[in-house]
């Protein structure tokens, strides 16, 4: 029996097949040699998958090229160039007949598919050279590009992330996400356990220099969705005051006079036809005072302002009383309309009141209403500058919540809660300049806890004093 030689000092514990030191040292591969005919094979149906695939998500074009085909073999090249021709023009017509249809029918789609190859051309070196392709057993992991959703200044991109990956990881990298695919911004949206929305905006929407012109008065009021403005995908921006109270937080000039006169424009129709009343209160008396005629009550007083407040206390209180024990969900109507207690400037009333006395009644009446007033239809709508506690220590009792322009990036998750900035909310870098940012906020909406960037509508003095005509004429 052979002995066991133990190596001497010096001396490598196993031989290596490579003695070259500087030769490059040799991985065993766990991928399993692959036969050559499976690879055709696999080839073979991925090929024909595209091809159908390609043929279902463009059955018009393919059709036509058939038929072009087709004519051309049956009758000769000349027929087909007089196909060519009158598609062309029929296309011609259509762009200039129905653009809507031009639009959806054709550019939409040709748009579609060349920013889905955009990105799906630069998908692997993007996330390679980002560090979003972890290396697992020798193998490049790649995270899944599944589909494409093109709008008019945002594009949806869809992805099933590699195991072990968070949204963190992609949020983190989200700068470099933009620069790479040439956009102005990236987010990065949950969807669902293990699959993210890269939301890729390529255009800033809302930065019109002229602002968004007031919206025309709806034809029938809903509590829950009132429209204020634009969201950046084009789409309304609607607020719910059903239900719910409103704080917007913003610095001088960030346009919280647009975001409380267009509730009011809103509620316009209602307030006429007096199943809505707005009671205001303008510590300024330079916001609210042009449409002083549109309210139930109006106070810019310090102890007129405290005895609104907690006439609306009482106010509720009546009503909880009449509506205990007989229902829960309460409807509107002229006897109890619904009661929006409507203030600007309301940190004056909760930190910057000089009499303590009139600070304290104005923050019980103040807690009493947000906590109490949503079941009998009694709705706080409030604005101020600094969102900090001890400032607006009560903006936990507001559901709905609006970030305008604010001075420091903290602030952003006291208005939104914790981690709004680090998912798209960069209310701190809206643009200071009242043309561009007045009126640009973040909220947070119903079917999403994801900050959605938004414009509230310009109203001028002139659409205030067309509305207080509107309500004393008693016609909208």
């Amino acid at each position: 029996m052979a002995s066991k030689r133990r190596p001497v000092s010096g001396e490598p514990m196993f031989q290596v097949d490579n003695p070259d030191p500087y030769a490059r040292p040799k991985k065993r591969s766990p991928i399993v040699p692959t036969d050559i005919w499976e690879i055709r094979i696999v080839q073979f149906f991925r090929t024909w998958w595209m091809i159908l695939r390609f043929i279902g998500r463009h059955p018009v074009l393919t059709g036509f090229a058939a038929l072009l085909g087709y004519t051309a073999w049956r009758f000769g090249w000349p027929y087909a160039v007089v196909l060519v021709g009158v598609v062309a023009a029929a296309i011609l017509v259509l762009r200039l007949v129905r653009p809507s249809w031009f639009r959806r029918l054709i550019s939409d789609r040709i748009r579609h598919d060349r920013r889905q190859f955009y990105y799906r051309r630069r998908w692997e070196p993007t996330m390679t050279l980002a560090g979003l392709a972890p290396e697992y057993r020798s193998r490049i992991l790649l995270p899944e590009l599944r589909k494409v959703k093109v709008c008019d200044s945002v594009d949806l991109v869809t992805v099933k992330m590699v195991t072990g990956q968070t949204p963190k990881n992609f949020a983190d990298q989200a700068d470099t996400l933009a620069h790479s695919f040439d956009v102005d911004l990236c987010r990065v949206r949950k969807d669902k356990p293990g699959w993210i929305v890269l939301e890729f905006v390529r255009a800033d929407t809302l930065a019109d220099p002229f602002g968004i012109d007031a919206m025309q008065y709806p034809d029938d009021v809903d509590l829950a969705a009132l429209p204020v403005g634009l969201c950046e995908d084009g789409t309304l921006w609607r607020l719910r005051l059903l239900g719910s109270h409103l704080l917007a937080a913003g610095a001088t000039g960030a346009g919280k006079g647009s975001v409380l006169w267009s509730i009011v424009r809103a509620l316009l129709p209602a307030i006429r036809d007096g199943w809505v009343k707005v009671w205001a209160l303008d510590p300024k008396r330079m916001e609210l005072a042009l449409g002083r005629g549109l309210f139930d009550q109006y106070a810019d007083q310090s102890g007129d302002m405290v005895e609104l407040l907690e006439s609306a206390v009482a106010e509720m209180q009546k009503r909880a009383t009449k509506f205990g024990g007989f229902t829960r969900t309460f409807t509107p109507s002229r006897e109890f309309p619904f009661l929006v207690i409507m203030a600007d400037e309301l940190a004056f009333l909760t930190a910057y009141q000089p009499d303590r006395d009139l600070r304290k009644r104005a923050e019980a009446a103040i807690a009493t209403l947000t906590s109490q007033g949503r079941s009998v239809g009694v709705c706080v709508v409030g604005a101020l500058q600094d969102p900090r506690k001890d400032v607006i220590s009560l903006r936990n009792l507001f559901p709905s919540r609006i970030a305008l322009r604010l001075d420091e990036s903290d602030q952003v998750d006291m208005v939104l809660g914790d981690g709004a900035r680090d998912r798209g909310a960069l209310a701190d870098e809206i643009s200071p300049v009242p043309e561009v940012g007045a009126g640009v906020a973040y909220v947070r909406l119903e079917t999403s806890p994801d900050p959605v960037r938004v414009r509230a509508a310009f109203v001028s003095d002139d659409d205030i004093r067309a509305m207080v005509t509107v309500v004393a004429g008693g016609s909208a």
